[in-house]
């Protein structure tokens, strides 16, 4: 059998009356009830995995050399995960951005100068091959104009969206290596190394044989003409 509240405090009029109205025990402090506990715990692990997104991001801007900026403009669910499989195949990532948290985790980083284009729903995608995530981003914003590519950084050199299309049109990191494997006829251990090298690396190699076989030919012309 339920007791009045009066019955339970033994006072009529008592002011636990009220509290047990309420649903909290007389002498209870105020937010200490099994709902305010539950409250108190969600907003406890909310703050843990902000925290936990804004320490990933910080470790992510740390590693990669470029990032772009997209904003969705009504992706479904399916086109944005056919969008994530053509990241992936690229190797690239793509992740939905959390604006303030993002900002948060781009201050003090390389890329910090990308936090003006973190408005509205905005998603970033990133890779160590510039040129592949670049163009994947590209190539999907033109079959399909609900994803729009607002800018990037290739570390603090900021791209808008001009800048990352041409980027897009850059041979890609594995096209490099397919064409050095093509030119060079050195051991196959020398080719290794050079293969693992950053794209930077391999760009000075290209121009480095670039300007032997100009070397070669202008000796070539030298001696016909001697």
């Amino acid at each position: 059998m339920v007791r009045s509240a009066s019955a339970t405090t033994g006072v009529p009029g008592h002011p636990g009356a009220l509290l047990l109205a309420r649903g909290r025990p007389f002498g209870q402090p105020a937010g200490c009830g099994p709902h305010a506990t539950g409250t108190l715990w969600r907003r406890v692990l909310d703050r843990t995995e902000k925290r936990e997104f804004v320490a990933s991001l910080a470790a992510v801007f740390a590693e990669t050399s470029f990032v772009v900026v997209t904003q969705n403009k009504g992706l479904t669910v399916a086109e944005v995960t056919d969008l994530r499989r053509r990241m992936r195949a690229s190797g690239s990532n793509f992740k939905v951005a959390k604006n303030r948290l993002t900002t948060l985790a781009l201050d003090g980083t390389k890329f910090d100068g990308l936090a003006p284009l973190m408005k509205g729903p905005t998603a970033l995608a990133w890779s160590r091959d510039a040129v592949a995530v670049a163009k994947t981003a590209v190539e999907y914003a033109r079959t399909n104009e609900k994803l729009v590519v607002l800018g990037g950084a290739l570390g603090k050199q900021l791209l808008n969206p001009a800048g990352v299309k041409a980027l897009s049109e850059l041979p890609s990191l594995e096209a490099l290596r397919a064409g050095l494997l093509g030119m060079l006829q050195t051991p196959a251990s020398r080719i290794a190394s050079i293969l693992q090298a950053p794209g930077g690396q391999i760009a000075r190699v290209l121009a480095a044989y670039a300007k032997k076989d100009e070397a070669d030919a202008d000796a070539t012309v030298e001696a016909e003409a001697a």
